[in-house]
């Protein structure tokens, strides 16, 4: 079984999906973190050395694996030539 079959087969069960769901936004941040950082063609050394940290520490920003405070995600962003913008949007009907 090929990840793609697996996935939609996982997300049947109604627990997988809500957890999926949960972390959806977080996976987006990431996402987006790294395309800021390659549309900008810079490595995780260069933003390291730009924000006078460790590259293994924009590795762990980029794996989800740390808990960034806003200024830290606005001096990333900058440092790739973007800026940070907070959106919030109304969550639909809460399930029973």
């Amino acid at each position: 079984m090929n990840f793609k079959k697996f996935k939609q087969k996982a997300l049947k069960n109604p627990e997988v999906r809500r957890e999926y769901d949960f972390l959806e936004d977080e996976f987006s941040l990431i996402d987006q973190l790294i395309t800021m950082r390659t549309k900008a063609g810079l490595t995780q050394e260069e933003v390291a050395k730009k924000l006078g940290t460790n590259k293994s520490n924009i590795s762990r920003l980029e794996r989800g694996r740390s808990n960034p405070s806003w200024e830290t995600l606005n001096n990333y962003a900058a440092a790739c030539g973007f800026r940070v913008k907070l959106e919030a949007v109304e969550n639909g009907p809460v399930s029973p």
